[in-house]
């Protein structure tokens, strides 16, 4: 009977020692430049969830990103998009609309029908060309894991 007793007893220390990573909603996270090319730029994603059918909640993005190089001056590119993905399996844009602001606008946009599990997701702004719907390389980036509560 002891042996068994001690078995169990390692075994409930082992799964109670492991962590349990889940996602903690809702959550913000930062999104910093892609690179060094633009220092200045910065975002923030939330997320979180949404009743938007009658079914069940979504996963809402919404994205907000300031001091991005002006599209055009990185290509054949004149806006960006909100670019979410967990790697290998699934992803998801949206455009960002911009401020009237001439020089310098923010770029904000939101997508509200996620049903995936988001533990592992990705979230970018990239550049985009709206009339041949190219998508263009990654300036801000981040990482659902902020967002995880251990």
């Amino acid at each position: 009977m002891k042996p068994f007793i001690y078995t169990f007893m390692l075994l409930a220390s082992i799964f109670i020692a492991m962590p349990v990573h889940a996602l903690s909603l809702p959550c913000s996270l930062v999104l910093n430049p892609a690179g060094d090319q633009f220092p200045n730029a910065k975002g923030a994603a939330l997320l979180y969830k949404a009743k938007m059918t009658p079914s069940f909640p979504r996963t809402s993005i919404s994205i907000l990103a300031v001091h991005l190089p002006r599209p055009s001056s990185l290509g054949n590119y004149d806006s960006y998009e909100g670019f979410a993905f967990i790697p290998n399996e699934i992803s998801w844009r949206f455009r960002l609309y911009s401020t009237p602001e001439k020089e310098d606008p923010t770029w904000a946009g939101r997508f509200d029908l996620i049903t995936s599990e988001m533990t592992q997701a990705r979230v970018q702004v990239r550049l985009s060309n709206s009339k041949t719907e190219k998508l263009g390389s990654s300036i801000l980036t981040g990482s659902v894991k902020q967002c995880l509560k251990r």
